[in-house]
This record gives structure tokens, C-alpha cells and sequence, in this order.
């Protein structure tokens, strides 16, 4: 008689291995100060645009054009923010993804239906809810993807501020849904904003991301190798009418993510690390700068739920993304059998659904190309995805703070490295070598604790006998 079949059931949201984990924190990291340089060239931005002394100058300044107008790359300011110094931004989300498709969660299909699943569930329910309101409100359609995209450095920036413990699971979940975003997004931007083709300076770029891809084959060392090959590739990309930063997302694919022998680190990991600052640090803020440059008014704020579509970014990021992200999080989870971590709850998966709401960089960037034949309209779009933004994140900020103490505990022992040996006790509680040197330790301590009772004792001793023999002036 054959043996009944079992499923075997998976944890969601378990402890990461360690590599994954030490990748993560380092990433998260660098997220988290370009995250907070963002928060501030936000504030700077909405400053200068609405100070009446300043707005000229801000708006002066960002549609200020510089570059050779016989290579068509005469910009304004604020195109070049947006068209070149994001590429850097999806040259980095392109490692990200390359290298969680071979090394990371998305390696394993099992592994990797949960966040995919969320991710474009919290993708396609903004877009609906988006939809939804401006068909009945009467407004354009043409915004739809502004809701869809998570800002992953000011979500974790506002995690920087009001200073939540995130246990690293979440920490990666969130990470891992705002890859497989950025992904949708980029091919979002390449099918549905790109209006006329110049064949042949596609096929230009085409050519160059080829002898791109020969060199790193060939094994081709030197920044300036590649980085004058990629300024070639990336005005090739502008000049043919496709969004330029698809050019930075296709080099960072072409990089090699997994390690070969000898290896401690691939060289995508390695250039990742090395150009991840200048992307959170320079590239990022710089295009909020002047992006998020909005009137800010009660006029204004008025208009954002007043008018459909801002109207429909707002809930979009707000109760799309996080009724998205949870319910295809849940229906996952419910369909594969697949068990929440013991340390963890719902709630908290609720929660990170809501900080998921912070879209702030690609759904500017998607805000600007929608609306781009009409400003005013791009303007409220711009405040709507300001004003979603800071609400999801205070909705995140209560959310999290109920469930701090818990968090504080969990990332505490995520943390805790007795044996001072670099690496967390978590990770070692099942080698003998570390329950010996655990030992040493607390031998070493008992010792000391001896010492210090035998002299204790041997001073108490002291006093009382040189008490006896003194003379006791009281009477019986």
C-alpha cells in the first residue's frame, strides 16, 4: 500500500543565512543615509520652490539647459536629473535584480512566488484603485502606473527616523518586493512611455550594450573602458526615444553576480558596492530636488482630493498598495502552504504593506512622463504622490510602533555576538565550537566573580576583627 503523500510546508519570513543577511544590512545601510539625503532634498525642494523670493531662481535653475545640442543632449537641469543621473539609480537596480535571480531569494522559484506575487499585486491593485476613481470621477486614465512603484530609500528612511528595530526578514521582504518593483517599473516606462522610435540609434545602443557584454565576457578591466562605453550607450538609448535609464538597468544585468573560485565577492557585488553611495547619495536626491519642487497651498491640497486623478495616486499608494501587498502576501502564503515565522504576525506583514506605500523617486519619474504635454496636471500628480507618500508613512509609522517592543527584542537577538567573533550568536547556536569558546567565557567570568567573593570576604574578616578588639564606650 503506497504511503499517504505529504506537503512539506516552507517558512515565510524566517531567519536569512548569513551571507543574505550581511548583504541585506549593507545595503539597507547605504539605503538608509541616501534615504534620509533624500527626505532633506525633498524639504529643500518644496522650500525653494515656495518661498516667493526663491521660486524663481528654483524654477531658474531647473529649466537652466546645458549639454551639445548636436548630440541632442541639449537638457534643461531638471532632464538631465531625470534622464541621467537616474540611470545610475536603475544601473544599481539592475545588479539588485540580476543578483537576486542567481544568489538571492528569486533564486529558488519557491522561494521567490511569494514577493513576486505580492510585489505585482501591489502593483496591479493601486493601478485598479487608480482606475476605478477616475472612471467614475471622470478623470485620466493616463497616470495609472504612478501609484505602482515603492521608494524603497525613503521607506527605510522613515524607518531611520522614528527608529523601529525592523527584524531583518522584514527588512528583506520589503527590499525584495521593491526589486522585483523596480523591475515592473522599468518595463512599465519601456512599454507604455515610449511614443516614437529612432531605429537606428536603437540599434546603435543595441550595439554597444553587445561589445558591453563582450567585454565583461572577455574578462576587461578598467572604469575607463566602461564608462565612457556606457555614456556612449546611455545617448544612443536617450536619442532613440526609449527612456534612457533602461540603458543603465540593461548594463547592470549584463553583470556577473555569481562568485567564481578564489572568489569572495562577484564582480556585480563588487561594483554594486562601489557605485550604490553615488546612486543614494548624489543621483537620487538630485533628481527630488527638482522633482519635488510643487506649490504647496491649501488651494493645492485641496485640489489633490478634489480632482481625480491625484485623488487616484493618493489611495492608490495609500489602500492600493497596501490591500496589494498584504492580500497577495496572504493568498500566497494560504495557496502554498507556506507558514509565518513563530517570532512574527500578520500584523507585521500589514504593516510593511503600508511602509510599501512610500512611492516617492519612479512614481515622480512616472508622474512626469504621463502628464508631461500638461504641467498643471503634473504638478497636482507630483503633491499627490508627496502627499500619499507622507500619509502611508505615518499610517506605517503607528503600525510599526505598536509592534516595537517586539521588534527591539527580536533584533536584539538577531544582534547579540557574546563571543565576540564578528558573527551573531543565531548563527552559531549549533556548532560545538561555540558553545566551547561560550564556556571559556563563562569560566573566565566565574573565576573573576571568585576573586572578587574571596576578597569581599577576606575584607569583611578584616573589619570584624579589628572591631573586637576596641574598646565599646555604650553601656551593657
Amino acid at each position: 500500500m503506497a504511503a499517504p503523500r505529504t506537503t512539506a510546508t516552507r517558512t515565510f519570513l524566517g531567519r536569512l543565512s548569513l551571507p543574505e543577511r550581511n548583504y541585506v544590512a549593507d545595503a539597507l545601510r547605504t539605503e538608509t543615509v541616501g534615504g534620509v539625503l533624500l527626505l532633506l532634498a525633498a524639504t529643500a525642494a518644496l522650500i525653494w520652490a515656495n518661498v516667493p523670493a526663491l521660486h524663481d531662481s528654483y524654477e531658474s535653475v531647473a529649466h537652466h539647459h546645458i549639454g551639445p545640442e548636436a548630440l541632442g543632449l541639449n537638457l534643461s537641469v531638471a532632464h538631465w536629473a531625470a534622464d541621467g543621473l537616474l540611470a545610475i539609480f536603475f544601473f544599481v537596480a539592475g545588479i539588485e535584480l540580476k543578483r537576486e535571480l542567481v544568489a538571492g531569494d528569486l533564486r529558488d522559484p519557491r522561494a521567490a512566488v511569494l514577493p513576486v506575487v505580492a510585489a505585482l499585486c501591489g502593483m496591479a491593485v493601486p493601478a485598479l484603485v487608480y482606475v476605478l476613481t477616475n472612471t467614475v470621477g471622470g478623470g485620466s486614465l493616463d497616470g495609472w502606473a504612478v501609484p505602482t512603484a515603492t521608494d524603497i530609500a525613503f521607506a527605510l528612511a522613515v524607518l531611520a527616523v522614528i527608529g523601529t528595530s525592523l527584524p531583518s526578514a522584514l527588512r528583506a521582504f520589503l527590499l525584495t518586493l521593491a526589486v522585483v518593483d523596480d523591475l515592473f517599473a522599468i518595463l512599465i516606462i519601456a512599454v507604455f512611455f515610449t511614443e516614437q522610435i529612432d531605429f537606428l540609434a536603437l540599434g546603435g545602443a543595441f550595439v554597444g550594450l553587445a561589445v558591453f557584454w563582450l567585454l565583461l565576457r572577455a574578462g576587461v578591466h578598467g572604469w575607463y573602458v566602461y564608462v565612457p562605453l556606457a555614456l556612449v550607450i546611455w545617448g544612443l538609448m536617450y536619442n532613440s526615444g526609449v527612456h534612457a535609464t533602461i540603458a543603465g538597468v540593461a548594463m547592470g544585468l549584463m553583470l556577473r553576480c555569481s562568485t567564481r573560485e578564489g572568489e569572495e565577492h562577484s564582480p556585480g557585488e563588487r561594483i554594486e558596492h562601489l557605485v550604490r553611495p553615488l546612486s543614494a547619495g548624489l543621483a537620487v536626491p538630485m533628481f527630488a530636488l527638482f522633482s519635488a519642487g510643487v506649490p504647496v497651498s491649501a488651494e493645492a491640497l485641496a485640489d489633490v482630493f478634489t480632482t481625480p486623478e491625484p485623488l487616484g495616486v493618493v489611495l492608490g499608494l495609500v489602500v492600493g498598495k497596501t490591500l496589494g501587498i498584504f492580500g497577495g502576501t496572504w493568498l500566497t502564503a494560504r495557496f502554498t502552504r507556506a507558514t509565518l515565522s513563530e517570532e512574527l504576525q500578520w500584523a507585521d506583514v500589514f504593516a510593511v504593506a503600508s511602509l510599501a506605500g512610500i512611492g516617492f523617486t519612479v512614481s515622480l519619474l512616472i508622474g512626469e512622463l504621463a502628464f508631461e504635454e500638461d504641467p498643471a496636471l503634473m504638478s497636482e500628480i507630483k503633491a499627490a504622490v508627496l502627499l500619499g507618500s507622507l500619509i502611508a508613512a505615518t499610517l506605517a509609522t503607528i503600525l510599526l510602533k505598536i509592534r516595537n517592543t517586539k521588534y527591539r527584542r527580536l533584533w536584539e537577538a538577531e544582534e547579540r555576538d557574546e563571543d565576540q567573533d564578528g558573527i551573531p550568536d543565531i548563527y552559531e547556536q549549533d556548532e560545538p565550537d561555540y558553545h566551547l569558546r561560550m564556556a571559556e567565557i563563562h569560566e573566565r567570568k566565574a573565576a573573576e566573580h571568585r576573586r572578587l567573593a574571596e576578597e569581599k570576604a577576606a575584607a569583611r574578616l578584616a573589619e570584624v576583627a579589628g572591631g573586637a578588639g576596641e574598646e565599646n564606650p555604650r553601656p551593657a
